[in-house]
């Protein structure tokens, strides 16, 4: 079952939506709260996104940036405006596909499933990706953490962290790889790469496991999980 939030201050559309997908076995998630779009993203966790342009306080295109910071998940703009521009402009800030009202609901249905396959299906490349070590399941294209029946939210760098620490567990990684891979070129103090590690080791600890992310002072940090049956 796939998770579709609804970002649609029209209450009729959005109950419209959320009934459609609901048909399909799929759960939608409504928003009602427009001033913490990303927060409720955050929460909810998405496989895609249904986002209208014309919203209180802030517009589709300021929440698909702030959504594009944190993900990568599939983001189709519903809107009235027709113009061309709106549609480049929906594609430049980080859409997927853009559907202009009124429309029919099943076509919207049609894309929504056209991108579910092209991420996570059947035309997703090999399937979906994921790095597992030991029961513990990256989704990195979802940013989704996973052990056990638990599931949790990641951000993108903490992301980018835990693959980088999976990769290589249970040998160590060296600050040097991990500065490379969260930060290219750009310069960065040994605090900033503490804060991140702390606040991967508090993301794992939500899963009962926050000790497994070890230190070795003056080298790096290693990822030593334990087995299965000892979980």
């Amino acid at each position: 079952m796939y998770k579709i939030l609804i970002v649609e201050d029209d209450p009729k559309i959005a109950g419209l939506l959320q009934s459609h997908i609901q048909k399909y076995g799929d759960e939608g998630i409504v928003i009602h709260d427009f001033d913490r779009v990303l927060d409720e993203f955050t929460a909810a966790a998405p496989h895609i996104v249904l986002l209208d342009v014309n919203l209180p306080s802030f517009d589709g295109y300021y929440w698909c940036r702030q959504i594009r910071q944190v993900s990568t998940c599939p983001i189709i703009f519903i809107s009235a405006r027709n113009e061309k521009m709106d549609q480049v402009m929906a594609l430049e800030n980080g859409g997927d596909d853009y559907i202009t009202k009124p429309f029919h609901y099943e076509i919207v249905m049609a894309k929504i499933r056209s991108q579910l396959r092209r991420v996570y299906g059947d035309y997703a490349a090999g399937g979906e990706r994921t790095v597992e070590q030991a029961g513990l399941v990256l989704y990195p294209e979802r940013m989704e953490l996973k052990l056990g029946d638990k599931r949790i939210s990641l951000t993108r760098k903490e992301t980018i962290l835990i693959e980088t620490l999976l990769e290589r567990s249970p040998r160590l990684v060296s600050r040097e790889t991990i500065l490379e891979k969260l930060w290219d070129d750009t310069f960065v103090d040994d605090n900033t790469l503490s804060v991140n590690i702390t606040r991967v080791r508090k993301r794992l600890a939500e899963l009962g496991i926050g000790e497994a992310l070890e230190t070795v002072r003056g080298s790096g940090y290693r990822l030593s999980l334990p087995r299965k049956d000892e979980t």
